[in-house]
């Protein structure tokens, strides 16, 4: 029996760009006070990037609408200070040469103690928290999820442009993300408290600051009660992140329901699921796959196909499949976001000119901002 829809929430990063050049322009601090919603707009590791966060949602309208709300809300704060706020993984003409690390404590603690990987960890995510009734049934959510995690890797695979070009992966920001020591799949433990005990060692041994950069693909929040997802590039459009969220709250659901019928999760070693999600990152949807159903390679899209046959009858259940299944379907046909960004980039002969229709891209009512 599937149970009622858990809460959703959703975190997005966006890069602040100068319309001029398609560059980064370090200016958070002045947007975000510009935007005025500190619990829907903050700032992040680098001063040209701005995170945004949806209230806790109770069905994917309400996600939707607090995605409109703070892209655009952003926007406007952006264009009153020249600059752009895109929804893209990486900095589109790469890192500037100096750093622009946000003025906390906490940030430049994090560059002190892992200068190379601050340098370049100006890139940006989408995370989905999805409500979980205690820890010990999060962890068990974590252990049926992990087989899926390069499946939605490459599904969300958004950033190949690097440099002003093509780099040849879908997700650029996934292989400077993992340069973090913690950047892996979660453990696949037998407890809470060993889950408890590795994230603590994590820590003391020097390989995180605290327990909030244990950076697991997927994580028992260190602050909230649910599970965070977050491998993810930022999603090029609203109705891509509204089905992406709906797809991850599907997937715990499912993960819940499968726990409380006992069924054991099939255990893959984390060096060979973060392999699967490096590959999947270079090659988004045009590769293949270790299938989590039949433990075999299989075509990506086969694989992701499979992922939204195993949560389609949740939901279903829960009013929820012609939003999410129409919308990833349509989305696998064209090859992914990193198709999206790639087609952008070969109808433009400018840096900024590419960074003015992925803004363009991100949400439409951005448009009457500028």
């Amino acid at each position: 029996m599937i149970a009622a829809a858990p809460t959703v929430g959703v975190e997005e990063e966006f890069l602040l760009l100068d319309p001029r050049t398609g560059s980064v322009a370090a200016v958070a601090p002045e947007v975000i006070a510009s935007a005025a919603a500190p619990h829907v707009v903050s700032s992040e590791i680098m001063r040209f990037m701005a995170e945004t966060r949806t209230p806790v949602c109770l069905d994917l309208g309400e996600v939707r609408a607090g995605l409109v709300g703070a892209r655009c809300g952003l926007a406007k704060a952006a264009a009153a200070h020249e600059v752009l706020s895109v929804a893209v993984g990486v900095p589109p003409r790469g890192f500037p040469p100096e750093v622009m690390v946000t003025d906390t404590p906490r940030y430049a603690d994090l560059l002190r103690r892992f200068p190379d990987q601050a340098r370049t960890s100006g890139t940006c995510s989408c995370h989905v928290h999805v409500g979980v009734a205690s820890r010990r049934l999060a962890l068990q959510v974590l252990l049926r999820i992990r087989p899926w995690l390069p499946a939605l890797v490459a599904l969300t695979a958004a950033s190949p442009v690097w440099d002003g070009q093509d780099s040849g992966w879908a997700s650029r920001r996934f292989p400077l993300w993992a340069r973090w020591p913690t950047a892996r799949p979660p453990p696949a433990v037998c407890s809470v408290e060993e889950y408890d005990v590795q994230v603590r060692a994590a820590v003391s041994t020097g390989l995180a600051v605290d327990e909030r950069s244990v950076y697991y693909l997927a994580r028992i929040s260190p602050r909230y009660p649910t599970v965070e997802v977050r491998l993810a590039d930022v999603c090029l459009t609203v109705d891509h992140a509204v089905a992406y969220a709906g797809l991850v709250r599907a997937l715990v659901a499912t993960a819940v329901a499968e726990a409380e019928r006992a069924v054991l999760p099939p255990h893959v070693p984390d060096a060979v699921l973060l392999d699967s999600c490096r590959s999947a990152a270079r090659r988004g949807l045009t590769g293949h796959l270790r299938d989590p159903r039949s433990g075999e390679q299989a075509p990506t899209p086969e694989v992701v196909a499979g992922l939204l046959d195993v949560v389609r009858p949740t939901l279903d259940a829960w009013g929820d499949e012609a939003v999410v299944m129409s919308t990833l379907t349509q989305l696998i046909d064209v090859g992914g976001g990193a198709a999206l960004h790639r087609s952008v980039l070969r109808s433009v002969d400018t840096p900024s000119a590419f960074a003015q229709a992925v803004s363009e891209l991100n949400c439409p009512e951005m448009s009457a901002w500028r």
